[in-house]
């Protein structure tokens, strides 16, 4: 198993960052939260998890070790396959999923994309006890601001990567745009995410 790759990062896309690592770019999947910390040209280190089928393998990077230890036990649940808990865990950090599991928060677990009701509830009960109590430390993606004039750019990469359409990332974008403006210069991307998904949820 690839555990972290750590080297410069050479291109960035809409969910994925290319890190040259001994002269090999590896292209790493990544939550919005965790590329918008990321620069080309500078250095990067992201903790990683290799999912492995009979046509590809793929690389999954997040921001630290408590990240892709998540990431890896909402797998554990049936009907969780990487794409979902990467989309968990871009709408949500690392404590956030444990207390909405603890508590029993089916609203925290439907503002993902792909996650309904009744999905919530098999999801509280197969994985209430499997992800722990809350560490209390903020993962590093919570706190990582993206430049002022790209967080719509990467919002809007983020909510297509997510599947929704192209006008429904459009009308997002614009709905939270106040609330990233009030932000001053470096608006969280993170956090616009989460009010963008649930500004769409709303309006389904």
């Amino acid at each position: 198993m690839i555990a972290f790759v750590s080297g410069t990062v050479a291109a960035l896309a809409p969910g994925s960052v290319v890190v040259e690592v001994g002269g090999v770019g590896m292209a790493v999947q990544c939550t919005p939260g965790t590329l918008a910390g990321l620069r080309v040209g500078t250095a990067a280190r992201l903790a990683t998890s290799l999912v492995v089928r009979e046509d590809s393998l793929t690389l999954y990077g997040f921001a630290d070790d408590d990240e892709r230890q998540v990431f890896e036990l909402l797998q554990t649940a049936s009907g969780v396959g990487p794409r979902l808990a990467q989309a968990m865990l871009a709408v949500h950090t690392p404590d956030a999923l444990r207390r909405a599991l603890s508590t029993g928060d089916e609203k925290a677990l439907t503002a993902v994309p792909g996650i309904g009701k009744k999905g919530a509830q098999k999801l509280l009960l197969e994985l209430k006890d499997r992800l722990g109590e809350p560490v209390g430390s903020p993962s590093a993606t919570a706190a990582v601001a993206a430049p002022a004039a790209g967080w719509r750019d990467q919002l809007h990469a983020a909510l297509i990567g997510l599947g929704y359409a192209a006008r429904e990332a459009d009308e997002a974008v614009s709905a939270v745009a106040p609330q990233a403006e009030a932000a001053g210069g470096t608006p969280p991307v993170g956090r616009l995410l989460k009010a963008a998904l649930q500004t769409l949820n709303r309006a389904r």
